[in-house]
């Protein structure tokens, strides 16, 4: 129950081998990018007149924005057709997509469902078994919804009984999201219809659900508007939504979120209330007893994750005076805080997950950002642990609290995601389901290395590479990070990484300051006026790289998605020096504006706000787009979508329309916008294999790198 999700992170590529290199491919290419026109708009900061002469950019419905978008997307896409090799990564991406790939099984109603891609499906579909032997049967496929695969599934949600499922639909990417409701027994789709969901779960309890939402936006406001005043509701089946009971909201706190659950047996519905990222208070209505609401905590000083409940009591996994995180119990007879026992005391590994199935605590841990999962009984005595298949990331745990069976995900880079099924008493694992990837992954390996930052702190680092590699600083290099919001970036198999791997590559992820790799206080290292900490940490990581041979300048490339999109934007502008190419995507670019648009006011505690003179005294010294200058930049090509409601994609316009016009020499600034896509979520297969093969085209291409992919031009 964390508070606003703010991005998604975008792991993609690795390292490997290519056979050797050819006569320079890299061809001059004269570049007419659209004329931006220039308004004479200025905004006064704390007594600073700050130039925005590309606002008109802001606005998404606009036809001069849609025409530069358009003319924008042309110039890319003929710079685009002429890189040779272009087509082959998009075949190569195509067939190494095309193999079945399946999501954890979880039981609802006695029965085992699944979400299954035969290859190129542009949507996974849920699939229902009577038993792991008996046949599969689709329960839906979102492919059949639209032609092009454009509108996604959410998240979905079983009642208690297993016979009614809850669903949400999102078209083109965007977060607004519509619920339905499907009829197990008979297989049809409900009148029941949900509009303006966002930001929300589905919360089963008897003949209903709790949802969040926010008030219908104006057509005009849909993706750019601010989001506020979100409320949770109780919709009863059979009703119209415009029926549907208030629970809970705060006419005086516009910019206030909630959030709901319910525990599995629907005894306890939890309301998180955030007003950011980071740090919520938490009610909890006892559904037994109408009317009784407890107030667990007021503040929204720390974080608190409802698990699940065993009778009365409240398991909640929480970094309240405890940075690494612990799991505490609550009777929610006796509630106040004097009462709150702990079960898991905070430890020197962070406490990242925690589950309750077969009547044990099942509990993750990271060190050094790899996953290690331990077992606990219901009073915190320790068990035993259980033995994972490799060093990587566990994800997707599912059982309940009397299955002796339970599953989960298991992956690093070169590990495709594997299922396996898990013995919750004697915690012997087997793989379930693992898939068959044209790919060598034996061939390659992942080092994990420290180094140092600017200030000294110790930052982990994984490289991955061809076995054997000579590491000459001839090796073309792709570094990725994030940074941000208490995310950790753990080991995770990703296709189009295989195509950099083939391509006698360095892929390297830098678990840098602002994520959550080693509790709160790692995260909170990286955020507002030690934001710099992020950039730091970034730039010595690809100082790392050359110095060591990895890599060099004149062979690397950085990428981040969302936060991440910043941190390239912040470094490139920085250090343009060190990186030939430079991949933002979807990022937030312009640090005075991005609290105005959808739901970066709920950011704040991350990167602070222009509107205090503190927090612009440090924001205006690293925000990308307000810090660029007539040089050369690294080989660009920004990436944003015309459907992101989350950071939206005026960020990746004006940043662009600057870049160009202050780009010295021939490195390229190009952008793409991808149209009926939004952040990341929900993007069909078929867009993901064209951005893909443009983006590593691009990046290869500016490298002066050949590809070896010349038998499937065939």
């Amino acid at each position: 129950m964390k508070a606003v999700c703010f991005g998604l992170t975008f792991l993609f590529l690795a390292a490997g081998c290519k056979e050797p290199a050819t006569n320079s491919i890299l061809i001059s290419m004269k570049i007419d990018y659209p004329l931006t026109e220039q308004d004479s708009v200025f905004d006064d900061y704390h007594g600073h007149q700050i130039a925005d002469p590309y606002r008109w950019l802001e606005d998404d419905h606009a036809e001069n924005t849609k025409s530069w978008v358009t003319a924008q997307n042309t110039v890319t896409q003929q710079y685009l057709d002429q890189i040779p090799y272009r087509d082959l990564i998009r075949k190569r991406l195509e067939q190494i997509w095309n193999y079945e790939r399946f999501g954890t099984p979880f039981k609802r109603g006695g029965k085992y469902y699944y979400f299954k891609n035969d290859g190129l499906q542009n949507q996974s579909v849920l699939y229902v078994q009577e038993s792991l032997e008996a046949p599969a049967a689709v329960v839906l496929d979102p492919n059949s919804f639209s032609v092009d695969g454009t509108i996604s599934l959410g998240s979905i949600s079983f009642n208690h009984q297993g016979n009614k499922l809850a669903y949400q639909l999102s078209e083109g990417g965007s977060d607004w999201h519509t619920i339905y409701v499907k009829d197990l027994t008979s297989g049809s789709l409900l009148a029941d219809r949900i509009e303006w969901v966002k930001f929300s779960g589905i919360s089963w309890a008897g003949d209903g659900f709790f949802y969040s939402r926010f008030p219908t936006p104006s057509a005009s406001d849909k993706l750019s508007g601010q989001n506020n005043y979100h409320k949770i509701y109780y919709h009863q089946l059979g009703t119209d939504q415009s029926d549907d009971r208030l629970i809970i909201e705060d006419a005086a706190r516009a910019q206030r979120n909630h959030y709901s659950m319910t525990t599995e047996d629907e005894r306890f519905h939890c309301i998180s209330l955030s007003e950011s990222t980071s740090g919520n208070a938490l009610y909890v209505d006892d559904l037994h007893h109408k009317g009784k609401r407890i107030v667990v905590e007021e503040t929204l000083e720390s974080d608190l994750e409802v698990v699940d409940n065993v009778n009365e009591i409240l398991f909640i996994r929480t970094n309240q005076q405890a940075p690494n995180w612990k799991l505490i119990a609550i009777d929610m007879n006796a509630a106040d805080k004097s009462n709150w026992k702990t079960i898991l005391p905070e430890s020197d590994e962070v406490l990242s997950g925690v589950q309750l199935i077969g009547h044990k605590i099942f509990a993750e841990y990271l060190v050094d950002a790899k996953s290690v999962m331990k077992t606990f009984d219901y009073t915190g005595q320790y068990l035993d642990e259980v033995i994972l298949p490799a060093i990587g990331s566990v994800s997707g745990i599912s059982g309940t609290k009397d299955d002796r069976e339970a599953f989960y995900a298991f992956t690093d880079y070169t590990y495709p995601l594997t299922i396996f099924g898990l013995n919750t008493e004697s915690l012997e694992s087997r793989v379930f389901k693992k898939p068959t990837v044209d790919f060598r992954s034996e061939d390659y390996q992942t080092d994990q290395k420290f180094y140092s930052s600017k200030d000294g702190t110790q930052i982990p680092i994984f490289i991955t590479y061809k076995k054997g590699i000579k590491l000459d600083g001839t090796n073309p290099a792709l570094l990725y990070g994030y940074g941000g919001f208490d995310i950790s970036l753990t080991p995770g198999f990703s296709i189009p990484t295989l195509v950099v791997l083939e391509n006698g590559g360095i892929y390297a992820v830098a678990n840098i300051r602002g994520g959550g790799e080693y509790g709160k206080e790692w995260h909170l290292a990286g955020t507002k006026e030690r934001k710099q900490n992020v950039f730091d940490d970034f730039l010595a990581a690809a100082e790392f790289l050359i110095h060591d041979k990895y890599t060099s300048p004149d062979k690397l490339a950085i990428m981040g998605g969302s936060n991440g999109g910043l941190l390239v934007g912040a470094s490139m502008t920085q250090r343009p020096d060190l990186f030939k190419v430079a991949i933002p995507r979807v990022g937030v670019l312009d640090m005075l504006r991005y609290h105005e648009f959808t739901i970066g006011w709920a950011w704040a505690d991350d990167y602070g706000r222009s509107d205090n003179p503190d927090d612009f005294e440090y924001l205006i010294k690293y925000s990308p787009l307000h810090n660029i200058r007539e040089m050369e930049y690294p080989a660009t090509f920004i990436m944003t979508a015309d459907h992101d409601d989350r950071v939206v994609p005026a960020h990746s316009f004006k940043f662009a329309a600057e870049l160009q016009s202050k780009q010295q020499g021939s490195n390229p600034a190009l952008i793409r916008v991808e149209t009926s896509a939004g952040h990341g979520a929900g993007k069909p297969t078929r867009k993901l294999i064209e951005e893909n093969a443009d983006m590593l085209s691009f990046m290869f291409y500016n490298m002066n790198e050949d590809v070896i992919y010349k038998k499937l031009d065939k």
